[in-house]
């Protein structure tokens, strides 16, 4: 009987333990992703379809929505691209005060001239491109996942992260809106960069 009551406190705290260790390692990882100042930092040089270069420091200045994907995209891309539409829609005239950015994963396809046809008709919005390697860079900087799927036949998919990113006028990371939000979800998420 005494070795049962030494044995159930141990028992009890080894558990707190694992639990706390487990709820560690599944909440840190969001914990920082909200709170990660570095996030968009990185030596990448990219060309914008409004003929500027944008580094690191072009985040400042203006609320930015940064999206990564491709034109060839067959769904996830233009449904965001539409989404982020009804967004500005309920924004209305504070809108104007949010630049969005569309960071192609696909550099071998989308030229630039491809990549303004399809961002144009979306207000405030630019598309970006250059090298494999400075989109590779940007990649890392942004924390995207990207992959490069065979479809045959020399055709070929990405894989990419769907997430729109949101930056403060400082050009930090705020928060994250996720593939197709609730839209009161995300316009409120706009509203704290504005």
């Amino acid at each position: 009987m005494k070795m049962l009551n030494l044995f159930l406190p141990v028992v009890g705290a080894v558990a707190a333990i694992l639990v706390a260790a487990a709820l560690w390692f599944v909440l840190a990882p969001r914990i920082s992703e909200r709170a990660d100042t570095g996030l968009g930092r990185g030596d990448y040089v990219l060309q914008s379809t409004d003929g500027t270069t944008f580094t690191q420091s072009s985040l400042e200045g203006k609320p930015t929505a940064v999206f990564f994907g491709f034109t060839h995209c067959p769904d996830v891309c233009p449904t965001t691209l539409g989404d982020m539409m009804g967004w500005q829609e309920r924004l209305g005239a504070d809108a104007e005060k949010l630049r969005i950015l569309f960071v192609t994963v696909d550099p071998e396809r989308d030229s630039l001239d491809m990549l303004r046809d399809y961002v144009t008709w979306l207000p405030n919005a630019q598309a970006l491109t250059g090298t494999q390697s400075d989109v590779t860079k940007a990649e890392n900087a942004f924390r995207v996942f990207t992959r490069k799927v065979e479809l045959g036949d020399g055709d070929y998919t990405m894989e990419h992260t769907s997430k729109v990113m949101l930056f403060n006028t400082d050009g930090t990371f705020s928060e994250a809106i996720s593939y197709q939000e609730d839209p009161d979800s995300a316009v409120a998420k706009i509203r704290k960069v504005l």
